[in-house]
Protein backbone atom coordinates (compact mmCIF):
# COMPACT_ATOMS: atom_id res chain seq x y z
CA UNK A 1 0.00 0.00 0.00
CA UNK A 2 1.57 3.33 -1.03
CA UNK A 3 1.98 6.43 1.08
CA UNK A 4 -0.80 8.35 -0.69
CA UNK A 5 -3.37 5.66 0.07
CA UNK A 6 -2.28 5.31 3.71
CA UNK A 7 -2.23 9.08 4.14
CA UNK A 8 -5.75 9.42 2.71
CA UNK A 9 -6.95 6.70 5.08
CA UNK A 10 -5.32 8.38 8.09
CA UNK A 11 -6.74 11.80 7.23
CA UNK A 12 -10.19 10.22 6.77
CA UNK A 13 -9.88 8.72 10.23
CA UNK A 14 -8.78 12.11 11.55
CA UNK A 15 -11.90 13.71 10.07
CA UNK A 16 -14.10 11.05 11.69
CA UNK A 17 -12.37 11.57 15.03
CA UNK A 18 -12.94 15.32 14.80
CA UNK A 19 -16.64 14.84 13.99
CA UNK A 20 -17.01 12.58 17.03
CA UNK A 21 -14.84 14.70 19.31
CA UNK A 22 -16.60 18.05 18.82
CA UNK A 23 -19.91 17.10 20.52
CA UNK A 24 -18.08 15.12 23.21
CA UNK A 25 -15.76 18.02 23.97
CA UNK A 26 -18.77 20.35 24.10
CA UNK A 27 -20.33 18.10 26.76
CA UNK A 28 -17.08 17.93 28.73
CA UNK A 29 -16.70 21.70 28.42
CA UNK A 30 -20.19 22.42 29.78
CA UNK A 31 -19.83 19.91 32.62
CA UNK A 32 -16.32 20.78 33.80
CA UNK A 33 -15.47 24.42 33.07
CA UNK A 34 -17.55 25.83 35.99
CA UNK A 35 -15.31 23.77 38.32
CA UNK A 36 -12.16 23.86 36.18
CA UNK A 37 -11.58 27.40 34.86
CA UNK A 38 -8.18 26.37 33.50
CA UNK A 39 -9.97 23.87 31.20
CA UNK A 40 -7.50 21.15 32.13
CA UNK A 41 -9.93 18.27 31.60
CA UNK A 42 -11.36 19.42 28.27
CA UNK A 43 -7.83 20.12 27.06
CA UNK A 44 -6.72 16.59 27.90
CA UNK A 45 -9.58 15.22 25.83
CA UNK A 46 -8.48 17.35 22.90
CA UNK A 47 -4.91 15.97 23.07
CA UNK A 48 -6.34 12.44 23.10
CA UNK A 49 -7.75 13.11 19.65
CA UNK A 50 -4.21 13.70 18.37
CA UNK A 51 -3.07 10.50 20.08
CA UNK A 52 -5.83 8.54 18.36
CA UNK A 53 -4.83 9.85 14.93
CA UNK A 54 -1.26 8.74 15.62
CA UNK A 55 -2.41 5.31 16.80
CA UNK A 56 -4.18 4.53 13.52
CA UNK A 57 -1.22 5.62 11.40
CA UNK A 58 0.96 2.58 10.57
CA UNK A 59 3.76 4.81 9.26
CA UNK A 60 4.35 6.72 12.50
CA UNK A 61 6.20 5.40 15.54
CA UNK A 62 6.08 8.17 18.15
CA UNK A 63 7.47 8.06 21.68
CA UNK A 64 8.27 10.40 24.57
CA UNK A 65 11.11 10.17 27.06
CA UNK A 66 12.84 12.17 29.76
CA UNK A 67 11.59 14.21 32.70
CA UNK A 68 8.11 13.45 34.00
CA UNK A 69 6.11 16.08 35.84
CA UNK A 70 5.05 14.91 39.30
CA UNK A 71 2.43 17.62 39.81
CA UNK A 72 0.57 18.24 36.51
CA UNK A 73 -1.07 21.33 37.98
CA UNK A 74 2.22 23.09 38.64
CA UNK A 75 2.43 25.46 35.66
CA UNK A 76 5.44 25.44 33.33
CA UNK A 77 6.32 27.43 30.23
CA UNK A 78 7.16 24.56 27.90
CA UNK A 79 9.29 25.31 24.83
CA UNK A 80 10.21 23.00 21.96
CA UNK A 81 11.91 23.14 18.60
CA UNK A 82 9.56 23.01 15.61
CA UNK A 83 10.23 20.49 12.82
CA UNK A 84 6.80 19.76 11.39
CA UNK A 85 3.03 20.00 11.82
CA UNK A 86 3.41 16.46 13.19
CA UNK A 87 5.07 17.97 16.31
CA UNK A 88 1.54 18.58 17.58
CA UNK A 89 0.66 14.89 17.38
CA UNK A 90 3.92 13.87 19.05
CA UNK A 91 3.92 16.33 21.96
CA UNK A 92 0.24 15.59 22.67
CA UNK A 93 1.41 12.17 23.93
CA UNK A 94 2.94 13.78 27.03
CA UNK A 95 0.70 12.83 29.98
CA UNK A 96 -0.14 16.33 31.20
CA UNK A 97 -2.08 19.24 29.76
CA UNK A 98 -0.53 22.30 28.13
CA UNK A 99 -2.29 25.13 26.33
CA UNK A 100 -0.75 25.69 22.91
CA UNK A 101 0.17 29.06 21.48
CA UNK A 102 -0.71 28.63 17.79
CA UNK A 103 -1.04 30.81 14.72
CA UNK A 104 -4.48 32.31 14.25
CA UNK A 105 -5.05 30.60 10.89
CA UNK A 106 -5.40 27.19 12.56
CA UNK A 107 -8.21 28.51 14.76
CA UNK A 108 -10.15 29.40 11.59
CA UNK A 109 -10.33 25.76 10.48
CA UNK A 110 -13.93 24.58 11.04
CA UNK A 111 -14.37 22.11 13.90
CA UNK A 112 -10.63 22.04 14.64
CA UNK A 113 -10.66 25.70 15.62
CA UNK A 114 -13.76 25.19 17.73
CA UNK A 115 -12.07 22.41 19.69
CA UNK A 116 -8.94 24.50 20.19
CA UNK A 117 -11.01 27.33 21.62
CA UNK A 118 -12.93 24.97 23.91
CA UNK A 119 -9.60 23.52 25.07
CA UNK A 120 -8.32 26.99 25.95
CA UNK A 121 -5.52 27.13 23.37
CA UNK A 122 -4.26 30.59 22.42
CA UNK A 123 -4.27 32.24 19.00
CA UNK A 124 -1.63 34.69 17.79
CA UNK A 125 -1.46 36.67 14.55
CA UNK A 126 2.02 36.82 13.09
CA UNK A 127 3.46 40.26 12.62
CA UNK A 128 0.80 41.88 14.82
CA UNK A 129 2.29 43.41 17.97
CA UNK A 130 -1.11 43.82 19.59
CA UNK A 131 -1.99 40.18 18.93
CA UNK A 132 1.31 39.00 20.43
CA UNK A 133 0.69 41.12 23.52
CA UNK A 134 -2.84 39.72 23.90
CA UNK A 135 -1.56 36.18 23.40
CA UNK A 136 1.03 36.58 26.15
CA UNK A 137 -1.67 37.98 28.43
CA UNK A 138 -3.72 34.85 27.68
CA UNK A 139 -0.68 32.72 28.52
CA UNK A 140 -0.42 34.49 31.87
CA UNK A 141 -4.09 33.74 32.45
CA UNK A 142 -3.60 30.00 31.83
CA UNK A 143 -0.50 29.87 34.03
CA UNK A 144 -2.41 31.69 36.77
CA UNK A 145 -5.04 28.94 36.56
CA UNK A 146 -2.35 26.31 37.16
CA UNK A 147 -2.08 25.02 33.60
CA UNK A 148 1.15 24.92 31.59
CA UNK A 149 1.54 26.61 28.22
CA UNK A 150 3.35 25.26 25.15
CA UNK A 151 5.30 27.72 22.98
CA UNK A 152 7.58 27.06 20.01
CA UNK A 153 10.02 29.97 20.25
CA UNK A 154 11.37 29.58 16.71
CA UNK A 155 8.01 31.02 15.62
CA UNK A 156 7.71 28.80 12.53
CA UNK A 157 8.87 25.43 11.27
CA UNK A 158 12.51 25.04 10.36
CA UNK A 159 13.07 25.07 6.60
CA UNK A 160 16.35 23.15 6.60
CA UNK A 161 16.07 20.96 9.68
CA UNK A 162 18.39 23.13 11.76
CA UNK A 163 17.06 24.77 14.91
CA UNK A 164 16.52 28.47 14.28
CA UNK A 165 17.09 31.32 16.72
CA UNK A 166 14.58 31.62 19.57
CA UNK A 167 12.38 34.64 20.20
CA UNK A 168 12.32 36.18 23.69
CA UNK A 169 8.60 35.99 24.47
CA UNK A 170 8.43 32.61 26.21
CA UNK A 171 11.45 33.39 28.38
CA UNK A 172 10.23 36.83 29.34
CA UNK A 173 6.88 35.25 30.24
CA UNK A 174 8.55 32.64 32.44
CA UNK A 175 10.60 35.21 34.33
CA UNK A 176 7.65 37.57 34.80
CA UNK A 177 5.42 34.80 36.18
CA UNK A 178 8.15 32.93 38.08
CA UNK A 179 7.27 29.70 36.24
CA UNK A 180 9.99 27.21 35.29
CA UNK A 181 10.93 26.67 31.66
CA UNK A 182 10.30 23.08 30.51
CA UNK A 183 12.55 22.39 27.48
CA UNK A 184 11.43 19.72 25.00
CA UNK A 185 13.65 18.41 22.20
CA UNK A 186 11.84 17.02 19.16
CA UNK A 187 13.45 14.81 16.50
CA UNK A 188 12.07 12.77 13.62
CA UNK A 189 8.81 14.54 12.84
CA UNK A 190 10.27 16.26 9.79
CA UNK A 191 10.12 12.90 8.01
CA UNK A 192 6.57 12.29 9.27
CA UNK A 193 4.97 15.20 7.42
CA UNK A 194 6.78 17.63 5.15
CA UNK A 195 5.75 21.27 5.09
CA UNK A 196 3.07 21.97 2.48
CA UNK A 197 2.32 18.27 1.87
CA UNK A 198 -0.60 16.12 2.96
CA UNK A 199 1.28 12.89 2.26
CA UNK A 200 2.75 11.31 5.36
CA UNK A 201 6.12 9.64 5.53
CA UNK A 202 7.48 6.73 7.52
CA UNK A 203 8.99 8.13 10.69
CA UNK A 204 10.19 7.24 14.15
CA UNK A 205 9.95 10.46 16.17
CA UNK A 206 10.86 11.20 19.77
CA UNK A 207 10.09 14.07 22.15
CA UNK A 208 12.53 14.22 25.06
CA UNK A 209 11.54 16.37 28.03
CA UNK A 210 14.59 17.94 29.66
CA UNK A 211 15.08 19.02 33.27
CA UNK A 212 13.11 22.20 34.08
CA UNK A 213 14.99 25.47 34.38
CA UNK A 214 13.87 27.54 37.37
CA UNK A 215 13.34 31.28 36.91
CA UNK A 216 12.48 32.51 40.40
CA UNK A 217 15.86 34.21 40.95
CA UNK A 218 16.00 35.77 37.47
CA UNK A 219 15.12 39.27 36.27
CA UNK A 220 14.24 40.60 32.85
CA UNK A 221 17.92 41.38 32.38
CA UNK A 222 18.43 37.59 32.22
CA UNK A 223 16.03 36.94 29.32
CA UNK A 224 18.72 36.62 26.64
CA UNK A 225 20.94 34.39 28.77
CA UNK A 226 17.98 32.15 29.68
CA UNK A 227 16.88 31.96 26.03
CA UNK A 228 20.35 30.98 24.83
CA UNK A 229 20.85 28.47 27.63
CA UNK A 230 17.57 26.69 26.89
CA UNK A 231 18.19 26.72 23.14
CA UNK A 232 21.60 25.17 23.75
CA UNK A 233 19.99 22.42 25.87
CA UNK A 234 17.49 21.62 23.13
CA UNK A 235 20.10 21.68 20.35
CA UNK A 236 22.33 19.26 22.29
CA UNK A 237 19.45 16.94 23.21
CA UNK A 238 18.10 16.88 19.66
CA UNK A 239 21.54 15.98 18.30
CA UNK A 240 21.57 13.02 20.69
CA UNK A 241 18.08 11.97 19.60
CA UNK A 242 19.08 12.07 15.94
CA UNK A 243 22.02 9.80 16.69
CA UNK A 244 19.67 7.40 18.50
CA UNK A 245 17.28 7.37 15.55
CA UNK A 246 20.08 6.68 13.09
CA UNK A 247 21.25 3.63 15.05
CA UNK A 248 17.78 2.31 15.90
Amino acid sequence: MNKQVISAWVWLNAAIVILLWVPWMAIVYVCTVPFDPGRYTVGRWFRRAAMWVTAVNPMWNFSTTGFRIRDPRRPYVAVANHESFADIFLISHLPWEMKWLSKEAIFKIPLMGWMMRMAGDIAVRRGDVGSRRAALDACRDRLGKRVSVMIMPEGTRSQDGEIQSFHDGAFRLAIETGCPILPIAVAGTRAALNKGSWVMGRAHAIARVLEPVETTDLTLDDVAALRDRVRGMIVEARAGLLRELQTA
